[in-house]
């Protein structure tokens, strides 16, 4: 019997699942259900005999992709490879955090629970999956955004498990601390913010409009206030290769004689909603904590120290993905984690999420797209890593933003190429 189902055309798909250890240092304690959806291309008649190649989402807390049809990236890795769409634990169908985990285990058991669902358990969990499907062999990694940083996790701790590594965006900023990383990416917030307002004059003029008309008060569609934080955060789109233009006819017609728009609250409102994806907002500067150290809202605190960055400047800039404390008070759907953000914020005793020692002697081939103007991921960071991690070979391009994987296949098979060249 064929154990594959036909789930858009020209793609069939089996689904997976292990149960994995809450927290790996404690494998009879609590545990979780972690799935995957495998995916190969309908022509082949025997898809056993092909590679595999396991894809890392970014985010942190973003589900894999649900396919509707056979285009992109896929198309491309699935005339190659077989492919396994892993949702990372606490995401889509692997055990996703709801409110009710604050509800059952109250602020602090929420946090402990949270803080087992970094980089370094979610490689614990691939290899659970490379056993289970894979046979123990060898499989390739495709890693977007977040999902460099879990690549360079597995280097880490799992380097035997791997082929062959792919990255998009996302060589991590080894060595350096949540302040040094957001003092460098707020400089690119700006940088971006000059652009799109050198392209749309207008747009200047439409912002400072907007800001002023929030003196008095606004509600959004999902019932949380529109505040001066909330709408320049908007501006989470300027890294994206479509994004400035977006901004660009939201803005457009967001005011009528004084009056907002429906149509653009309610675009706003879905902007800047992370509540489907809590993770993200609760996870965000967790990522850069490699050991004990707090990042003590690094973002706001390295916001606070550039002036053009005040929300009560002149002319207010855009800001970009930095998760600040506003969004759990402003945004309802992420109010039931207001406690365990603090937590986690504060949190000191965070393990580590690499070990250079291994690096420096890493023998996997890592074929990795470094963007140069990316406003997410530091390039400079991320070509000190590249430099001091053997295997590493980069490709630097200010082709594409940092959505460069979904606007064209030609970046993931650029990339395959370089990794298989190199072994």
């Amino acid at each position: 019997m064929n154990p594959y189902h036909l789930l858009v055309p020209g793609i069939r798909a089996r689904d997976h699942s292990v149960r994995a250890p809450l927290r790996y240092a404690d494998p009879d304690g609590e545990s979780i259900e972690v799935y995957a959806r495998e995916v190969v291309g309908a022509e082949h008649d025997d898809p056993g005999s092909l590679p595999w190649l396991l894809f890392l989402q970014g985010g942190p807390g973003g589900a894999a992709p649900r396919p509707t049809n056979r285009a992109g990236w896929l198309d491309a890795a699935l005339r190659r490879y077989r492919v396994l769409l892993l949702d990372q634990r606490g995401t889509g169908s692997s055990t996703p955090l709801l409110p009710s985990v604050v509800t059952r285990r109250g602020a602090e058991g929420a946090a402990r629970y949270v803080s087992a669902l970094r980089a370094d358990a979610i490689v614990r969990d691939a290899e659970l999956f490379r056993a289970e499907v894979a046979g123990g062999g060898r499989w390739s990694t495709l890693g977007q955004s977040y999902g460099g940083f879990i690549t360079f996790s597995y280097l880490s701790f799992a380097p035997e498990g791997l082929q062959r590594c792919l990255i998009t965006g996302g060589v991590p900023p080894i060595g350096l601390s949540a302040e040094q990383v957001y003092r460098r990416t707020w400089m690119r917030v700006i940088a971006k913010n000059g652009n799109h307002f050198r392209a749309f004059p207008g747009d200047r003029r439409r912002l400072d409009a907007l800001v002023r008309r929030l003196q008095r008060p606004v509600m959004l569609p999902d019932g949380g206030r529109l505040t001066t934080d909330r709408l320049l955060a908007i501006g989470i789109a300027l890294g994206r290769s479509d994004g400035s233009a977006g901004l660009h006819y939201l803005l457009e017609n967001a005011l009528v004689a004084d009056e907002l728009t429906p149509a653009f609250l309610a675009d706003v409102a879905a902007r800047t909603d992370d509540a489907a994806s809590p993770l993200y907002a609760l996870l965000q500067e967790a990522i850069y904590c490699d050991g004990p150290g707090a990042s003590s809202w690094a973002a706001t605190r390295t916001r606070g120290e550039i002036r053009a960055l005040a929300r009560d400047a002149a002319h207010p800039l855009l800001t970009g993905e930095m998760m600040e404390r506003w969004r759990f008070t402003d945004v309802p759907g992420l109010a039931p984690y207001a406690e365990v953000t603090d937590l986690l914020h504060g949190k000191q005793d965070w393990d580590p999420l690499y070990d250079t020692e291994r690096l420096a002697g890493n023998e996997v081939p890592v074929a990795a797209a470094v963007y140069y103007d990316d406003m997410y991921v530091d390039a400079d960071a991320s070509l000190d890593v590249a430099r001091r991690t053997p295997g590493v070979r980069a490709w630097i391009t200010n082709q594409y933003e940092h959505d460069g994987l979904r606007a064209d296949a030609a970046v993931f098979e650029r990339l395959d190429r370089m990794a298989r060249g190199m072994e």
